[in-house]
C-alpha cells in the first residue's frame, strides 16, 4: 500500500508525513510528492494546506495536470482522500478569503471568515484565528474513521475560516468557538478535517491509523 502527501508549496508536509509513518509501522510507504502521476499510482491520497485559499489553491494550480489527476483519481475512481485545514477548504466550491477564488468543488460550500458578531459574548471573549485545542461534537457516528474518536478528545485547530456546506448530511463533526463550526466533512470516499490530526497527538494519531484501513 502507498499514501502520497500532496507537496504544492503549502503544508506541514514533515509532521503529517511523519505522523503517517508512524501509524503506517511499516505497512504503508508514506512519501511527499508534486506530480500528478504519484497521485495515480497511490493508494491514499493526502492534500494538507497552510496559509490562506486563495494562496494554496494557486500553489495546487501551478503543479501541472495535478488538479485534473485529482479529479480522475479521486472523484471518478474513489481513491481514498484526506483534507486538512486549507486542504480541506479547498474542496469546497468557492472560498471567500481576501477575494472570491474558486475550489475543487467537490462540496457544494463556501469558505467563509469566521464571525462572532450575531454572539454578543463571544464577539467580546473568543478571538480569531481560532487557535489551540477544542473538542468535537460528532455528527456521523459509525463513520470508520471515526472509531475509537470520543467527544472528552481534543484536536488542534488553527484557522480564520471554515467551510459552511450546503447539505448538513456531509458535516461529519462540529466544533464550538462561538457558535457551531464545521470540524470534518465526507462524502463518499473524501474526507476533510478542519483541525490538524497530524498535530493532535494520540487522538490525532487514532484518526490517520483509521483513515489507512478504511476501505471505502
Amino acid at each position: 500500500m502507498s499514501l502520497i502527501i500532496i507537496d504544492y508549496g503549502s503544508g506541514n508536509l514533515r509532521s503529517a508525513a511523519k505522523a503517517f509513518q508512524k501509524v503506517a509501522d511499516g505497512k504503508t510507504k508514506v512519501s511527499t510528492s508534486s506530480c500528478p502521476e504519484a497521485v495515480a499510482k497511490s493508494d491514499y491520497v493526502v492534500l494538507p494546506g497552510v496559509g490562506t485559499f486563495p494562496d494554496c489553491k494557486k500553489g495546487l494550480s501551478a503543479l501541472p495536470g495535478m488538479i485534473d489527476s485529482l479529479q480522475e483519481h479521486i472523484v471518478v475512481r474513489g481513491r481514498p482522500f484526506l483534507g486538512i485545514c486549507v486542504g480541506m477548504q479547498l474542496t469546497a466550491s468557492m472560498g471567500h478569503e481576501l477575494t472570491q477564488t474558486r475550489g475543487l468543488d467537490w462540496f457544494s460550500a463556501s469558505v467563509c471568515k469566521i464571525d462572532f458578531l450575531q454572539n454578543e459574548d463571544a464577539h467580546n471573549n473568543l478571538k480569531v484565528p481560532h487557535m489551540g485545542w477544542n473538542q468535537l461534537k460528532i455528527k456521523r457516528r459509525g463513520h470508520p474513521v471515526l472509531d475509537g474518536i470520543s467527544e472528552d478528545l481534543y484536536f488542534y485547530f488553527a484557522h480564520s475560516f471554515h467551510m459552511q456546506l450546503d447539505n448538513n448530511n456531509e458535516i461529519m463533526a462540529t466544533t464550538e468557538y462561538g457558535g457551531p463550526i464545521t470540524a470534518m466533512v465526507g462524502r463518499d470516499n473524501v474526507l476533510g478535517t478542519q483541525f490538524h490530526p497530524e498535530k493532535s497527538q494520540a487522538a490525532g494519531l487514532q484518526m490517520l491509523e483509521n483513515f489507512l484501513k478504511w476501505r471505502p
